[in-house]
């Protein structure tokens, strides 16, 4: 199930029957150009100087021994790489990118590899988080400040295909995004896979099971999957969760905001952990 109303409205509009769903992506068609790097060399540099960067543009094209250079640079990484024609990478600066523009991360990224051994070394039982496609930066932040305040361990989400981590996501998270570990994983699946080799349960929240999420006894290590606003979580993570819990509908509306059943499902652990 997709837990998400498919009409929100923002506070004080709540009368705005034509109201268009608002397009989020405006939000990162523009940055400023201090969080860009231009040129092979620099983006190069950056990379190995270990940067946090959030993804990088490069023209379609591209070639030669600097480009090769660039591209055997980015294999070890999970840095997302968009493939872009010429116009758009100008649209973007002015200034002389080479064909290469990087994005400057406003967070720094952890890997949820090292982090799962310090929680259980720490004596702790781990409370994860998984975002499997929720793209819109307004969800991605409530969901991040709802994990900084229940004291989840980390949140996971893809290299590909989620929200991007801009402005107005970490203001939406009230500043959550840079204390609360992120991961950026680049399969899922195999993150999945991970974590059940290490004594987590995975809890997939769907319509698609009879089982209420209350009836999971999650004081047991837990990673939690929330699916995308629209097609919730993907079939290839749901065949590989643990258990698949939905939440309750007894209204006319037949799901959630994502945001809302996120918060619903980690104050249940938190309410069982006691």
């Amino acid at each position: 199930m997709s837990y998400q109303n498919q009409r929100e409205r923002r506070p004080y509009q709540r009368n705005s029957a034509d109201r268009v769903k608002k397009d989020y992506s405006q939000y990162t068609k523009q940055r400023p150009e201090k969080e860009m790097i231009f040129g092979i060399r620099a983006v190069i540099e950056a990379i190995q100087a270990g940067k946090d960067i959030e993804k990088i543009l490069i023209r379609r094209d591209l070639g030669g021994d600097l480009a090769k250079e660039l591209y055997e640079c980015l294999k070890d990484t999970t840095i997302p790489v968009q493939r872009v024609p010429m116009e758009k990478l100008n649209r973007t600066t002015q200034k002389n990118h080479q064909g290469v523009i990087g994005y400057i991360s406003p967070i720094t990224f952890q890997r949820i590899t090292d982090l799962i051994p310090t929680i259980y070394e720490e004596g702790r039982s781990p409370l994860l988080v998984i975002l499997d496609g929720v793209t819109d930066v307004r969800n991605f932040g409530a969901i991040a400040r709802t994990c900084e305040c229940a004291g989840v361990d980390a949140l996971i989400i893809p290299n590909k295909g989620g929200a991007a981590i801009n402005a107005d996501a970490i203001k939406t998270s009230a500043g959550a995004l840079h204390t609360l570990p992120v991961c950026r994983e680049e399969d899922l699946e195999a993150t999945v896979r991970y974590l059940k080799d290490s004594g987590i349960q995975v809890v997939a929240a769907t319509e698609k099971t009879d089982n209420a999420y209350t009836q999971v006894d999650m004081t047991e290590p837990v990673a939690i999957i929330m699916g995308a606003e629209d097609i919730g979580v993907s079939p290839e993570l749901l065949s590989l969760c643990t258990h698949k819990v939905r939440i309750p509908m007894t209204g006319r509306i037949a799901s959630l905001n994502v945001s809302v059943a996120a918060g619903v499902m980690i104050y249940e652990v938190v309410r069982q952990r006691g």
